[in-house]
């Protein structure tokens, strides 16, 4: 019995995702729930598992859009497991009928070259498609496919003629972006064009936040099993600031502004397929042991591709911290349809004027972007002041005087 395996809906709103990756071969037998390929939306990089036993034929390639519920493989469950696993052996050609008798040993005969098929040299629809575009014959291009047949990615590699090359290297590579590498580009396009963004600038003293954590961060980690960071004094800064200024947390929606009484906050995280979103819910509720076991669960589960639409889905405001890979200075742009994002950046030691001396002390740049549609200056300013005085002061502004009982909880 051959059963068809179909694309499940990956989330709501999808209709199509890519085959980014077969992790099988035509011919294979596979076990049920067997990770047979990998799946890109615009979201999310998935997994696809095989729903039955058997030896599978694919019916699609790498770098083809498939629509949800379109069929992409068929499963021959009634196919026996062979022995030692692996792919389905072909059969053995049939034995010779007769020998010539021979006088001595028949020097050994060289094995004939592969003959060409109908196949060879002939463009996949999508492959033509790309050529046409591209104004090239189909006999200038070599398949790689099989039995030659020009593929998709055949075509997309080709380069016309270009007459006689000069001196010096002429390589180059060419790869398709993933679906979700494609949509992110669309978006963020989208939000310089439709929205009036405009980002604004502060600095944070971090010598009072480097104090809590030189004193309490071993207990804190022997404590709850995970680190004493910088991002549970954010998220709680910025729920604070969210609360005072409840138009950074709010999205416009056609004419209307809609505003939310909760704090869901989007942490950027980069994993192995590129930038991603996932969100810490009701981040208004969670205390710095919440927030950084929260963080550590979302970042583990992006980084091992194991993050799903729903975990990246929603988001009131957003996080992001380029001071990883050391960026000094940038304007973050807004993860839509939100209206505001935090950049966070590196830690530098730098002079400043405390008490009225000049001293050294570590000193973070903030920006926060924003669309000024609904989010005015003295909002804008407002809010990053407020996450700057809670940053300066968390003892009294982020842990209410009590700080054995804020890291306790």
């Amino acid at each position: 019995m051959a059963l068809e395996m179909k694309v499940p809906s990956p989330g709501e709103s999808i209709t199509e995702v890519e085959i980014a990756q077969w992790l099988v071969e035509n011919g294979d037998y596979v076990e049920k729930d067997q990770a047979i390929a990998e799946v890109d939306s615009d979201k999310a990089t998935l997994e696809l598992p095989a729903e039955a036993s058997g030896v599978i034929t694919l019916m699609a390639e790498e770098g083809d859009a498939v629509a949800v519920g379109q069929v992409v493989c068929l499963i021959d469950t009634d196919a026996a497991k062979p022995a030692g696993g692996g792919s389905t052996p072909a059969p053995a050609p049939a034995a010779e009928t007769a020998k010539t008798p021979e006088k001595k040993e028949a020097a050994p005969v060289a094995a004939p070259a592969k003959t060409e098929t109908y196949a060879t040299g002939t463009a996949s629809p999508a492959a033509k498609k790309v050529l046409a575009e591209k104004g090239i014959d189909a006999a200038q291009v070599k398949g790689t496919g099989r039995d030659g047949r020009i593929t998709k990615a055949d075509a997309v590699d080709a380069t016309p003629s270009m007459g006689t090359p000069g001196l010096g290297g002429r390589g180059q590579s060419r790869k398709k972006l993933s679906m979700l590498r494609r949509k992110v580009a669309e978006r963020l396009v989208s939000v310089k064009n439709e929205t009036a963004m405009l980002t604004t600038f502060n600095e944070v003293d971090m010598q009072p936040i480097f104090d809590l954590r030189s004193q309490h961060k071993e207990s804190f980690k022997s404590k709850h099993g995970v680190g004493l960071g910088f991002m549970s004094f954010f998220t709680l800064a910025c729920v604070r600031a969210l609360k005072m200024y409840p138009a950074v947390n709010s999205m416009i929606d056609g004419d209307f502004m809609v505003s939310y009484d909760f704090q869901d906050i989007s942490i950027a995280v980069s994993g192995p397929k590129g930038l991603m979103v996932p969100v810490i819910r009701n981040a208004e509720n969670l205390s710095f042991r919440g927030v950084e076991s929260e963080v550590k669960r979302l970042a583990i589960r992006a980084r091992e591709g194991q993050i799903t639409v729903d975990e990246m889905t929603g988001g009131t405001f957003t996080i992001t911290n380029g001071g990883v890979f050391g960026s000094m200075l940038s304007t973050p742009i807004i993860n839509p349809p939100q209206s505001a994002i935090l950049g966070m950046h590196n830690i530098v030691e730098r002079p400043i004027v405390r008490d009225g001396q000049i001293v050294v002390a570590p000193i973070m740049y903030v920006a926060l972007s924003y669309d000024h549609r609904i989010i005015d200056g003295k909002e804008s300013v407002g809010f990053l002041v407020a996450v700057k005085e809670a940053l300066e002061n968390p003892q009294e502004l982020l842990m209410n005087n009590d700080v054995m009982r804020a890291l306790e909880m």
